[in-house]
C-alpha cells in the first residue's frame, strides 16, 4: 500500500524544499516529489508543514515515556542512563506499537556515590514514581519492567567505579549489554544543591572515553558547569549532554575549546531554566500540551528543580549562542525522567517543543531549531535511517498545522503522526 502526503510545506531535516508530496511505502519514504500512483492512498496536507519524526537527544525514560513521547511527535528517544540498551529493548518492548523507538546508554560510569545516587532510593528499592507507574500498566508491561528492575540489581548495589581497571570492565559490560553510546559522570553537585560529590579523576575518565572508542561508541559527558564542561572535552568525549550553566570571565576560551574538539553539546536549555527556577507553566497551559498530558506530568511541568536561583537564562542563551556561532553541533534533548515536582519544569515529548522555543527565543532561527531536533541529532548519533525526508529514510513523520519554520510554536500543532510508515496520533 502506498500513501501520498499531498500539499504539504516540507521541511526536509536541514530546509524547506521545493516538492510538496510525499509517498509512503512500507515503512520507508518511496519518494520525495513525482507521481502520485492512482492506487494511492491521498492525504491533503493543506495548510500543514510535514516534518522528520523529532528526536529527543537526553531522555531517561520508560514504556509510558515512550508513549507520551510519541503524542507530541518524537518519534525517537535517546536514553542517557536507563534500561534500553538492546537487551533492554528485546526483554521490555517487543510487540509494544504506540511508542516512540528508543536507544541508550546503559547506565552511566560514575564512581561511587556519585551523581546521580543523590536522586535515588538505595537498597534496589522501587523508587515511588515508579511503583505509581507500574499501576497503570498492562500486567504484560508491569512484569516485563520489574523483571528488567530485577535484572539491573542482579549484580549487588548500583555499579560504579574507582580506578582504571573497573573502568574498562564496567564500560565492556555495557557494550555487552547493547549500549549504543557510553555517558560518564562530571558532577561535583553543587548546581543541583548536592555539593561535594565524588568526581573520577582524569585518567579514570580518559580510560572510560578510550574504551567506549576502542569499542566503536561515542562517548557523552554529563557536565552542568564551565569546569566540568573543560574536564571532558580534556578526556576526549564526542558530545556534551548538558550546558554549562554559569558564564566565567573565561568563556570565550571554553568555547574555543570545544568547537575545535568537535564535540556537539545538548544543551537542555529546558533543563537549565528549571534548575534556576523558572517553572514550565505557560506550557503547561497551552491546550495542545495540556490535552495530551496526565495530571502527574501537568504538575510536573508546573514545577521546578529550583536547584540554582543564582543562574540567569540570559548568561544560558549567550552561552548556546556563542557555541552556534563557532560552529558547534547543537542538538535538542530535555533530560526528562519521570512525573517527580522536584525534577519538574520537563515532560516527555512536550518538552522538545519547548526546548526549540527556547533555542528560537536565544537567537537561533526556526529552521536552525527544527535542524537540532532532527537531522543534526540523527548524524550526530549515527541513525541515518532518520531525521530526514528523503528517499529511503524511515517514514517517521509529523504533520503540523501552520508554518514553523518562521513561527516554531506551530510545531505543537500536531495533525497527524507516523512512526515506521503507520499513522499513530491525530490531532486531538
Amino acid at each position: 500500500m502506498i500513501t501520498a502526503i499531498t500539499n504539504a510545506r516540507i521541511f526536509d531535516g536541514e530546509n524547506v524544499i521545493r516538492a510538496t508530496t510525499v509517498l509512503i511505502e512500507g515503512e520507508q519514504i518511496l519518494s520525495v516529489g513525482g507521481e502520485i500512483p492512482a492506487h494511492a492512498i491521498t492525504i491533503d496536507a493543506k495548510g500543514g508543514t510535514l516534518l522528520p519524526g523529532l528526536i529527543d537527544a537526553h531522555v531517561h525514560t520508560s514504556v509510558e515515556g515512550l508513549r507520551d513521547a510519541l503524542k507530541f511527535g518524537v518519534t525517537t528517544e535517546l536514553e542517557m542512563m536507563g534500561g534500553f540498551t538492546k537487551n533492554g529493548r528485546e526483554a521490555q518492548l517487543q510487540g509494544i506499537e504506540d511508542i516512540a523507538d528508543v536507544r541508550s546508554a546503559g547506565m552511566g560510569v560514575t564512581p561511587p556515590g556519585g551523581h546521580p545516587d543523590e536522586l535515588m532510593p538505595g537498597d534496589g528499592e522501587i523508587p515511588d514514581f515508579v511503583l505509581k507507574e507500574l499501576e497503570k500498566m498492562s500486567e504484560e508491561d508491569r512484569n516485563a519492567m520489574l523483571a528488567a528492575h530485577a535484572h539491573d540489581h542482579d549484580h549487588g548495589e548500583a555499579a560504579a567505579v574507582s580506578n582504571r581497571d573497573e573502568a574498562l570492565a564496567f564500560v565492556g559490560e555495557q557494550v555487552r549489554e547493547g549500549a549504543d553510546y557510553i555517558k560518564i559522570m562530571i558532577e561535583e553537585g553543587t548546581v543541583l544543591a548536592a555539593p561535594g560529590l565524588p568526581v573520577l579523576s582524569q585518567d579514570i575518565l580518559s580510560a572510560a572515553v578510550g574504551e567506549a572508542h576502542r569499542y566503536g561508541k561515542i562517548a557523552i559527558a554529563h557536565v552542568l558547569t564551565a569546569d566540568s564542561s573543560r574536564q571532558a572535552i580534556e578526556v576526549g568525549v564526542d558530545g556534551l549532554a548538558h550546558l554549562f550553566i554559569d558564564r566565567p570571565d573565561n568563556t570565550s576560551d571554553l568555547v574555543r575549546m570545544i568547537a575545535e574538539s568537535g564535540a556537539f553539546v545538548t544543551p537542555c536549555l529546558v533543563l537549565n531554566s528549571s534548575i534556576i527556577g523558572n517553572s514550565a507553566a505557560e506550557l503547561a497551559k497551552d491546550h495542545r500540551v495540556s490535552s495530551r498530558l496526565s495530571p502527574e506530568w501537568l504538575d510536573t511541568l508546573n514545577a521546578s528543580f529550583h536547584t540554582y536561583p543564582q543562574g540567569s537564562m540570559e548568561d544560558n542563551y549567550r552561552n548556546v549562542m556563542d557555541l552556534h556561532h563557532a560552529g558547534v553541533d547543537i542538538l535538542v534533548g530535555t533530560d526528562v525522567s519521570v512525573p517527580v515536582p522536584s525534577l519538574g519544569g520537563l515532560a516527555h515529548g512536550a518538552s522538545v517543543h519547548h526546548e526549540m522555543q527556547l533555542l528560537v527565543e536565544a537567537g537561533f532561527t526556526p529552521v536552525e531549531a527544527l535542524q537540532s531536533a532532527t537531522s543534526k541529532t540523527a548524524r550526530r548519533f549515527g541513525l541515518n535511517d532518520r531525521g530526514r525526508i528523503i528517499q529511503g529514510a524511515r517514514a517517521d513523520l509529523v504533520l503540523v498545522d501552520g508554518d514553523p519554520t518562521t513561527t516554531i510554536s506551530d510545531t505543537l500543532s500536531i495533525r497527524r503522526i507516523w512512526l515506521r510508515g503507520i499513522q499513530k496520533v491525530e490531532e486531538v
